[in-house]
């Protein structure tokens, strides 16, 4: 008998391999460390749920969104989904909230799972209204039909459970942030979620038996399948900006974690608390380029032997391309002077393309027109994490998808990222910025990473973010402005003044000629607290240009 095709499929073999080892310690209400779960645990009680959610009507193809907080019950709840062959559906939950019910609406789940406050807000708003099962995490059925614990006792006694799920079973609906609009569902297959843990183990060296501390809950998935311990940080998920590094660093401390992913902006709270890691051997950071100062501030606060990845990817393919922060650092004048952020090398087995700009759909690659290297086009790319399509949106699918006629016969997907880049003569991939977010003026199109972060090495500025004020085509570039914490405001004309010089050494940069102090923080997405909302800025900008 064959193993289904599974990410779950990896955890009855870890609980016979090693039964003892802790899969996951999550922070009580105390903040203390006393929840844990055994890979044993782990196997047996999301048997226990599998067979309890089969018995309620939750089987195999059942959508059932999923609203809970990084505890044992939402890692429960995942794997016992995935035995049964379910489609969990995850959506960020602190996005609009008529960006939210357009979703779940869109998603058409047969299921809702969630803490009390998710069913109450069910209710309240109409949320996922056809869901004909409601199950609660709650001590009591309220605005649901029965508690999570009622399905795992109903289930205790069923025994092992893993659905005959095959590659092309759709396995999960993952919702993007909605940076740049509203959230799409991202149709994840079995073989998705199957090539990424490969991929990633084979990327990163990523060996059986070490502790991570994984900042998004989601990636915490991946390490059950790695044979890897989980340490759930003490930190509201949806806000890692906000986290306080002296929980971090006590939590990476008292459990001798060795491996940690989190957002650019969880990497500054980490570089500004400047506090050595050194027990930590990989560190990963991804869902923004990462600012060339929070890469040498952190490689410095690292053993030396240590390693600070960058991977480049998203919700629709993860990972596409690679780079280790020390190679990053070699590379931060290029960026400083306007290359764009260098994303590293492919990884193995992806295609990545660059194909000329364009807004249109194009539904063949015999009709996709490629662009040589050093020029910025669109990146593309196909391979076996590359996701096929959105689920219920198809001009969006259209929009994103290309189909592929392959040499040897068959087809594939190419996906469209939707950013700009372009390789270098090393074959090295650098990232533009995103399609949408260029400012095309009468004469030039000008690209965020190329124009930004040369304005950004001044003293007196945090970040800035290029917008178009105008008419598409015949836009006029835009530098808006925040400045670091401790800047004084008043002196806005000579940070304006000297600005404009830095913008007149190069060719690029000298096409901006207005700048716009933003008097807070930008703002960001909800998800890594990393992506700018140009377009918030944009309309902001409109009004006072």
């Amino acid at each position: 008998m064959t193993t289904p095709c599974n990410i779950a499929a990896r955890l009855p073999e870890l609980a016979r391999e090693r039964p003892d080892q802790i899969a996951m310690r999550c922070p009580g209400r105390d903040g203390a460390y006393a929840i844990a779960l055994t890979y044993a645990d782990l196997d047996r009680r999301s048997d226990a749920i599998a067979a309890g959610l089969a018995a309620r009507g939750i089987v195999r193809g059942t959508r059932a969104v999923l609203m809970v907080r990084p505890t044992p019950e939402f890692f429960l709840l995942m794997f016992a989904l995935f035995k049964a062959g379910a489609v969990p559906v995850l959506v960020d939950p602190g996005i609009d909230k008529r960006a939210l019910k357009q979703c779940l609406a869109e998603a058409r789940p047969e299921a809702f799972i969630g803490i009390p406050l998710a069913h109450f807000a069910r209710f309240l708003l109409g949320w996922a209204s056809d869901a004909r099962i409601r199950i609660t995490t709650g001590a009591r059925a309220f605005f649901a039909d029965v508690t999570l614990a009622d399905v795992e006792r109903a289930g205790a006694n069923a025994g092992p459970q893993l659905a005959d799920t095959q590659p092309d079973d759709v396995a999960a609906i993952l919702f993007t942030s909605g940076s740049t609009g509203v959230p799409k569902g991202v149709v994840y297959r079995h073989r998705h979620f199957v090539a990424q843990i490969k991929m990633m183990r084979e990327a990163f060296g990523i060996e059986p038996g070490g502790v991570d501390l994984p900042t998004f809950p989601p990636f915490a998935l991946f390490d059950p399948a790695l044979g890897l311990t989980s340490i759930i940080p003490d930190m509201d998920p949806t806000r890692p900006a906000n986290a306080d590094p002296r929980k971090l660093h006590a939590a990476i401390a008292k459990f001798g974690v060795d491996q940690l992913f989190g957002s650019p902006a969880l990497m500054r709270v980490l570089t500004d608390h400047g506090q050595p890691l050194p027990t930590l051997k990989r560190v990963t950071s991804a869902g923004a380029p990462v600012p060339a100062d929070v890469v040498s501030k952190i490689l410095s606060l690292l053993p030396p032997d240590a390693q600070f990845w960058t991977p480049y990817g998203a919700t629709e393919c993860l990972p596409v391309a690679v780079i280790e922060g020390r190679e990053l650092v070699t590379l931060r004048e290029r960026t400083e002077q306007g290359a764009g952020t260098c994303v590293g090398r492919p990884v193995p087995p992806n295609d990545v393309r660059i194909i000329a700009i364009t807004d249109d759909p194009i539904a063949d690659w015999a009709d996709a027109v490629a662009v040589k290297g050093g020029i910025v086009g669109e990146i593309t790319v196909a391979g076996p994490s590359a996701t096929d399509l959105y689920f219920n949106r198809e001009a969006q699918t259209r929009n994103a998808k290309i189909r592929e006629t392959l040499p040897e016969g068959g087809e594939r997907i190419v996906h469209r990222m939707g950013d700009l880049g372009y390789f270098d003569s090393e074959g090295r991939l650098w990232f533009c910025g995103r399609k949408s977010q260029r400012v095309v003026t009468s004469n030039n199109t000008l690209c965020t990473e190329q124009i930004e972060p040369v304005f950004n090495t001044h003293p007196d500025v945090r970040r800035t973010a290029l917008v178009g004020i105008g008419a598409f085509g015949t836009q006029r570039p835009v530098l808006c402005v925040e400045l670091r914490e401790g800047a004084n405001a008043n002196d806005w004309p000579r940070i304006e003044t000297e600005l404009s010089k830095l913008g007149e050494g190069f060719v690029h940069t000298a096409k901006v000629e207005t700048f716009l102090r933003y008097p807070k923080a930008f703002p960001v997405d909800i998800r890594h607290n990393a992506k700018i909302g140009r377009e918030k800025l944009a309309v902001w900008a409109a009004k006072r240009a």
